[in-house]
This record gives C-alpha cells, structure tokens and sequence, in this order.
C-alpha cells in the first residue's frame, strides 16, 4: 500500500521534480491547489489525473492525503508548511524550505508539537545520481576521510522568463538561502557531521542594476571539526552553455578526492551525471546514469513507518539553518541588511 499527495503552490519548476520521484515510487497524486491559472493548466496536462481545488484546505482537510508538496514563492512556503503539519500531513518542500531564521525556529516548533515530517528536496544531492554516487563510494572508503568540499552552483538567470517576486529580495530571500542551501546539505552530508558553522559569507549584484534586488554572487566559508568547505552560487552561467548551469562539487579525501560535474562535461562526455575518482591507482571515469535514487521511496517508507530514512530531521533543518545564517551574515551593512 503506497500513498496520497497533493501539491499546494507552484511557483517553481522544481515541483515537477518532486511529484515525479513519489510517482515512480508508486505514490498517488491525487489533488493541487494553485492561484495562478497559467501554472496550473501546464501542471494540469502534464499530471491529468491530478484535481485542481480552488481551495486548499480541501486539500487539508482530506485525511486521505498523507503529504503535501509545496514549490510557491519561497516566502510562502513556511505558512504553507506549517499550515500542512497543523492538519495533520507530511510536508516535502522545494529548497529553500523558508526564507528567514524566523521562519525556520517557526517551522521547528510546529514540526515538534505536531510529530510531522518536515523534508526539503535537495535535490542538487537526492535528484542527482552522480551526488548518491558519490555518498556509496565515500561510504565504502573510496578516498579516506573527508576533510574538504568546493561546491559550485552557477544557474542561468536567462533559462525561462522569470516571474516578478524572483527579482524581490523579501519574496526570494537572498541567493545564499535559495541556491546555497543545496550546498550547505551536501556539505553536512559529506563531512558526516551536524555540528558545523559558518565563517564568513559574501553576496553581491553585480551586474544587474534594473534589478537591484538581485543577488547574482554569493559565497560561503564553512567549517566542521574535521572538515572545511567552500560554497559559491551565481547567475552567471553563459549564454552558450548548452544547459542552465555547471553545477560542480569537489569532495577531497585523505585518500583521494571525488570531482562531480552533474549537469554537464564541458568539451568531454555526453549527457548528465558525471563522476571522476582520482586515488592510489589512478584516475577513474564512473558512469552514474544507472545509480538509483532513493530519497522518494525512502519518503514514502519513512511516512508509513514514522522512520528517518531519507534524511534526519536535524540535518534537514541545520542545512538550512547554515544558508540562513550565511545570508544574514552577507548582509550586514549593505542595502539588503533585513
């Protein structure tokens, strides 16, 4: 026996992704709740067998339904969270999965009282097989202990027209809680530990001044006992590349280290999901286009069994605590100081 979801807001693309690693996981979409006609006609033909209601607490008010998905603006979703864990329902969010520290000590203390799950896609890490990869080959010893990772995440700022509240600071809440999140989970991951800090952040626009709302640069320092990191996302991804973004994480390893290029081999291997093992005996190609990914049946588990398989709920929150303390640390003393 599997389960029903439903998806409360739409605003990003990324909520595709969602839905579909619950359905190949034999999960049943049953319902959506969207203001925006225009998204829920594309959402409609894409899931038919999904009913759009007109509102959502049709949706929250169904005991059927045993998870709500959410991708609104980001701004929104902490309400729509926690509105979801009051009436009884898992929660799977989109990254970032709130916007302010605020919201976060909100979401923690509505996630206790109410026993829920709180989980939030990453899935620069669940939704990519060369990341799961490269967690299996850490874990049976392929390059020692990890003691340091470079995450970069450069996107492309013309990939799609992009609505009105992506350019709004207060909507979007600053690139390093939206893109860096991503990051910051894998660092957690990789480094095997929670207890880690951040110790120094930088954001900036500086090459869209029609929107100085914009963060189009942003970095991070963060630090772990025994592990060091280093996190940059962007909006600079060239027009001429042939995909939204580069995106590329660098594992270092007392025995080796592990370089992912998850989107694309610029003038190398065709396709997605790139991993290069370079140790003792040499350098490594391995092809992850077969890796399985386990976060969706692992969700669904951890919901019928009250389990945390697919990821604790401490890390789920310390990965954002980490971006949100990030972005509050960059924007001291400049125009975006909240």
């Amino acid at each position: 026996m599997t389960i029903k979801f439903a998806a409360i807001g739409l605003n990003h693309g990324h909520i595709y992704g969602q839905v579909n690693c619950l359905l190949r996981e034999g999960a049943e979409l049953v319902a959506f709740h969207s203001p925006e006609d225009d998204l829920a006609v594309a959402f409609g033909e894409k899931f038919p067998q999904a009913k759009r209601v007109a509102d959502k607490r049709e949706i929250l008010e169904d005991p059927s339904i045993a998870l709500v998905l959410t991708a609104a603006i980001l701004v929104d979703r902490a309400e729509i969270s926690i509105e979801s864990m009051r009436h009884g329902k898992d929660v799977m969010s989109d990254k970032p999965g709130m916007t302010s520290l605020g919201q976060l000590a909100d979401i923690k203390r509505a996630q206790a009282e109410t026993g829920r799950i709180f989980s939030v896609c990453y899935s620069e890490h669940f939704e990519t097989r060369s990341t799961v990869k490269a967690g299996e080959l850490i874990a049976a010893g392929a390059i020692g202990e990890v003691i340091n990772t470079v995450g970069l995440g450069p996107h492309a700022i013309f990939n799609g027209k992009r609505a009105e509240w992506f350019f709004d600071r207060k909507r979007y809440g600053g690139i390093l809680t939206d893109l860096a999140s991503h990051q910051c989970e894998q660092f957690l991951f990789f480094a095997g530990t929670l207890d880690a800090q951040v110790i120094s952040a930088t954001v900036a626009n500086r090459n869209h001044p029609d929107t100085p709302g914009l963060q189009d640069i942003g970095d991070m320092h963060l630090r772990a006992p025994r592990t060091t990191g280093y996190v940059r996302v962007d909006w600079f991804t060239p027009r001429g590349l042939p995909t939204w973004g580069d995106g590329r994480l660098t594992i270092i390893g007392t025995e080796g280290y592990i370089e992912l290029r998850k989107y694309i081999d610029i003038g190398g291997h065709p396709g997605t999901d790139h991993l290069f093992l370079v140790d003792g005996k040499g350098v490594q190609y391995v092809d992850c286009s077969n890796v399985r990914l386990p976060y969706g049946a692992q969700l669904i588990a951890d919901i019928q069994n009250r389990t945390e398989t697919a990821m604790s709920q401490a890390h789920c929150f310390k990965a954002m605590e980490l971006a949100l303390t990030a972005q509050q640390m960059a924007e001291r003393g400049t125009e975006w100081q909240q």
